[in-house]
């Protein structure tokens, strides 16, 4: 879809604009009687300015904006068009209203909400179908943009259910569980010069992100990764060799998170763990409200970088380097390098890339250089349009809501 013209476009954002309608058809079940309200938590949104803050930021970059057929080279600051809905900016501009003022909104209802999406989406529809068939990248950029934004919010939407403890229907809990994996020995990539990121974007064809900007060489010695994400039968020997309880194998911050996490009843294993069995392996994750009992060979998940770092000391192993792990996942996969079922820490922080220039969505990547990590692939609520091993997520170390785990290597 980076690469789309305008029909598959149209199709897609369809799509996406359906998807999240069936997601929060979910919140309607569990929450409508209470008016959606649900409490202020660090990483959830009210499900109704959830809702329409995604019909905001496509009405915001495409209907609203008189540069969207400039692309990359749109000016952000640039005013704005009225929104068909008077109260829009008040309402869902995040760069207007901070997380803890969502909850004190006069938000408007349900209905108002899904007929915000309904004439925004038909707006947006209205003009790709005024761009040339192929369509320039610039034409179609905020497009994509909008299609992958809402993608991003579907996922966080997913990620709140579970936050929350809603319960979803049986066909989407299934679907929204990581598969099992066959378990394959580490492998080994050899060394080579890796050209990492992409050229899509400015100057080049297609979409990307601008934080997966600008290609650039990377000189890559020789070395060892797993095949596969770290599993809840090799985590739990972790937690039974005491890792929760043994300083030195935590940095000082990491040591510092986890004992601001045990203050309460006490961190024992990754979030949303009712019990770890540590002679048995048995795990019971609560599962969007409901425990589950996990398989040994499915990936750990739920754990912040922090734990995932320590892990790696336990094992005297190390997380991979960012540009590791995009190698192996471009070139490995022949040989069994498998991802996409849980999204993966790695040991890079999150820096420009060489020649980073920020897109016209500057909210996006640039405040959070130098605090936030780096999660690469993509994970089972991931919408398959979405997942690309040059993409590059992000999340400050101490986060374990988002669906994360990690795979590790030799020293």
């Amino acid at each position: 879809m980076r690469g789309a013209g305008r029909d598959p476009l149209s199709l897609a954002l369809m799509d996406a604009r359906n998807n999240t309608l069936h997601l929060f058809a979910q919140y309607q079940q569990a929450l409508e009687a209470e008016n959606f309200a649900v409490p202020c938590l660090p990483n959830v949104n009210p499900p109704l300015w959830e809702l329409g803050h995604v019909g905001w930021f496509q009405e915001w970059w495409i209907a609203r904006n008189t540069q969207r057929s400039l692309g990359t080279r749109c000016e952000p600051a640039r005013s704005r068009l009225a929104s068909i809905e008077p109260n829009a900016d008040r309402w869902w501009n995040a760069q207007l209203v901070p997380h803890s003022a969502r909850w004190t909104l006069d938000l408007p209802g349900m209905a108002h909400c899904r007929a915000y999406l309904l004439d925004t989406l038909e707006s947006t529809l209205d003009l790709l179908e005024k761009t040339a068939p192929a369509g320039s990248d610039d034409a179609l950029y905020f497009y994509r943009l909008s299609l992958f934004f809402e993608d991003m919010r579907g996922e966080a939407l997913v990620r709140s259910a579970q936050t929350l403890g809603l319960a979803l229907d049986k066909t989407l809990a299934e679907a929204f569980t990581p598969a099992p994996m066959a378990l394959r020995e580490p492998l080994l990539v050899p060394a080579t010069v890796w050209r990492m990121g992409s050229d899509g974007g400015v100057g080049g064809a297609g979409f990307a992100f601008d934080n997966e900007q600008a290609a650039h060489a990377v000189s890559v010695p020789e070395f060892e990764i797993d095949a596969q994400p770290v599993s809840w039968a090799q985590y739990v020997e972790f937690v039974g060799d005491g890792g929760y309880d043994r300083e030195e194998l935590w940095q000082p911050d990491g040591w510092r998170w986890l004992q601001g996490q045990a203050a309460g009843e006490g961190r024992r294993g990754p979030r949303y763990v009712d019990q770890i069995g540590i002679s048995s392996g048995a795990v019971i994750q609560n599962r969007f409200g409901v425990p589950r009992r996990m398989q040994g060979n499915q990936p750990a998940m739920h754990m912040s970088w922090w734990e995932a770092d320590a892990w790696c000391r336990w094992a005297g192993r190390r997380l991979p380097a960012e540009v590791e792990w995009e190698l192996a996942a471009h070139t490995a996969a022949r040989r069994g390098f498998k991802w996409g079922d849980v999204w993966e820490w790695v040991g890079s922080s999150f820096r420009p890339y060489p020649g980073f220039a920020s897109g016209p969505w500057q909210a996006y990547s640039q405040p959070r250089f130098g605090t936030h990590k780096v999660l690469r692939g993509a994970s089972f609520a991931t919408r398959a349009r979405m997942k690309n091993p040059r993409h590059r997520g992000f999340a400050l170390p101490g986060r374990d809501d988002v669906f994360c785990g990690f795979r590790s290597c030799a020293h």
